[in-house]
């Protein structure tokens, strides 16, 4: 990137400018932007952010960047102290004798990126997406990082990414949050986007969305939410009605040589797939068969009517339950739910609703079936993985996800 030697001063209303850039562009982050401070890093040849929450900026690249994309930039600095990409990196094993710091500067703006590529936002400088490591997207810097490792790039997102320090970080020791204040800024962003969210659904980024579910504290019953989304659906199609030639109308003696159809309410019929995967331990089988149970005593499910599946990458058995301990828990090899799903809908009589038990890690369908209601109970703490490693990918948006909580377990 050329630079301007005259510059030796930050240009602090190009800096102002870039802030109210991009605190319009996404008003949620606002807390953020501001919080992060900018200043001087002569020589540095950088603009980066320490783990204090401080932006130290090379003058002379300061001033080759228009206005723009410094706004960008700052967006995506902040992204990586929302996110706590320092804290990650270090359980990572980032700054070990192994280590590769460009590589995780890399895999965690392909994270960022990936969210910010849908408003235009990925600043020209740290453009890395998943794509340019051969990923997919909607991933984290974890799965991103061994793919990084063949490439290199010039650009220092700063120790707020990697967690490793750098000379220039003590210059702003005064305006530093410590990590108390940073997670109440962390809490204080999240609850923003969510609420931003809930004014307009959609413009936010899915990525974004996730992170808020992690980091906000869950106070939802999700036991209680999980039964009655169940029986929302039954309801609704026990509230059904259509007309069958299967049985005479009562109204058939008046008219004789007309045969006319009878009304008739369908028997709601529910489906349970438990995921059997190799990713799902002991200790997750063992809360789909509480889950199980627990569905069929607090919505009060006839055995006659719910059938459970056991799936891992393909369906090992299909059985009417009236008891958890009736589930034979076969599997323990690759994941994909979606045939679960697929042989669920196969069933006949077909359910009205599917519950899909399992800890997230599979593909799901594209589209969203026309013939059910699908519920999706997200087992979450589970294999002793970091939280950020979880749940990936998403669950599809067309199904309804009730994430279940393993500090509520045994509530």
């Amino acid at each position: 990137m050329p630079t301007s030697p005259k510059a030796t001063v930050l240009d602090h209303r190009k800096v102002a400018a870039a802030r109210v850039f991009a605190a319009s562009r996404y008003p949620y982050l606002a807390s953020a932007l501001f919080a992060a401070q900018v200043h001087p890093a002569q020589g540095s040849g950088t603009i980066g952010v320490d783990q204090g929450w401080q932006v130290h900026a090379d003058p002379n690249v300061l001033d080759a960047m228009a206005v723009d994309d410094v706004g960008r930039l700052l967006v995506h600095l902040v992204s990586h102290l929302l996110r706590d990409h320092a804290t990650r990196a270090e359980r990572a094993g980032v700054g070990g004798t192994d280590s590769d710091p460009h590589a995780w500067n890399r895999a965690s703006d392909a994270e960022v990126n990936d969210d910010l590529a849908l408003s235009a936002m990925v600043p020209p400088c740290a453009a890395d997406m998943p794509a340019g490591l051969g990923a997919k997207d909607g991933r984290l810097a974890e799965q991103y990082y061994e793919l990084a490792r063949s490439g290199h790039r010039q650009w220092d997102c700063g120790s707020g990414c990697d967690g490793i320090d750098r000379p220039w970080d003590d210059s702003a020791a005064s305006g530093r949050l410590n990590d108390r204040d940073g997670e109440f800024l962390r809490l204080g962003v999240a609850s923003e986007l969510q609420r931003a969210e809930g004014r307009e659904p959609g413009t936010v980024a899915a990525g974004w969305l996730r992170w808020a579910e992690r980091v906000l504290p869950s106070r939802v019953d999700w036991r209680r939410v999980l039964a009655a989304e169940v029986q929302a659906g039954l309801v609704h199609v026990a509230g059904m009605v259509d007309y069958s030639y299967r049985r005479p109308s009562r109204r058939s003696e008046s008219s004789p040589s007309v045969i006319m159809p009878t009304l008739v309410r369908p028997i709601p019929d529910v489906a349970i797939v438990c995921d059997t995967s190799g990713s799902m331990t002991g200790d997750l089988l063992g809360r789909v068969l509480a889950e199980v149970e627990g569905l069929l005593q607090r919505v009060g499910l006839r055995g006659t009517n719910v059938r459970v599946l056991t799936c891992d990458a393909q369906v090992h058995s299909v059985k009417r339950v009236s008891r958890a301990a009736q589930i034979e828990l076969l599997g323990g090899g690759g994941t994909d739910m979606g045939e679960g799903i697929l042989q669920a809908l196969a069933l006949r009589p077909r359910p009205s609703i599917v519950v899909v038990l399992t800890d997230g890690f599979t593909p799901w369908p594209i589209e969203a079936p026309r013939v059910a209601k699908v519920i999706v109970g997200l087992i979450e703490g589970g294999g002793g993985m970091a939280p950020w490693v979880h749940r990936v990918p998403a669950p599809p948006s067309w199904a309804k996800v009730v994430r279940i909580s393993e500090l509520d377990a045994d509530g």
